[in-house]
């Protein structure tokens, strides 16, 4: 009973935690700032956490469970254009859970080297999800692609997937919304596909596309 509490006063510093640094950036929230927002001493939050480093870890260590759950789902199975398309959707879902991480990525990747092996890793991770994916289509002839520019297609996309919210953020800062960030990501993403395409797929993707140009 008396290791309850102290479980929970963890989350929420967590929780906290996340929420503060996806809204005003990493950089510029303090274990104090997150103690003052909780209502509990520094002292507290303290006993849970030794420094900012190890909120970020942990932070850090939920996202990669996420994506690399969903990364890893992405490549046990051929894929068409609609399953690529939602697979983008759940993507980018779960960078925006912790935007902060791409948004301030190049000053944590500066003075975090678990952040800098880690990310590093998500990254070529990502690459092979994507090159999967676009063998796949060739392989279902919806695609014409050679090996070379699969691998170009790949990397261009992977970047993008990566880069894509930060841009956002930094073209409109304060009028940054979720549902039309995920949307536009998805759709940035989905294009770079659409000149490899043939037949229906080609089709499929015009559909989606213009059902999303329609919102």
């Amino acid at each position: 009973m008396e290791k309850k509490p102290k479980r929970r006063t963890r989350e929420r510093i967590l929780e906290t935690s996340l929420r503060l640094f996806n809204e005003f950036g990493e950089p510029n929230v303090t274990t104090t700032v997150i103690a003052d927002e909780m209502g509990i001493s520094p002292g507290n939050l303290y006993y849970h956490f030794h420094s900012k480093d190890e909120i970020v870890n942990a932070l850090f260590a939920d996202f990669e469970h996420d994506i690399e759950t969903l990364l890893g789902a992405a490549g046990r199975r051929t894929a068409n254009v609609e399953d690529i398309w939602l697979f983008l959707h759940l993507l980018f879902e779960a960078i925006w859970r912790h935007r902060f991480l791409y948004r301030d990525l190049s000053d944590l990747l500066t003075r975090n080297r678990l952040l800098e092996v880690h990310i590093g890793r998500i990254l070529e991770h990502k690459v092979k999800a994507a090159v999967a994916a676009c063998e796949g289509l060739v392989e279902n002839n919806e695609m014409r692609a050679s090996p070379a520019e699969i691998q170009a297609l790949a990397n261009n996309m992977a970047a993008l997937a990566t880069c894509w919210l930060s841009f956002e953020y930094a073209r409109n800062p304060r009028h940054y919304q979720e549902g039309e960030a995920l949307s536009r990501a998805v759709y940035q993403v989905m294009a770079m596909l659409a000149p490899f395409l043939v037949g229906d797929a080609r089709l499929l993707l015009e559909r989606l596309s213009a059902e999303y140009l329609k919102k």
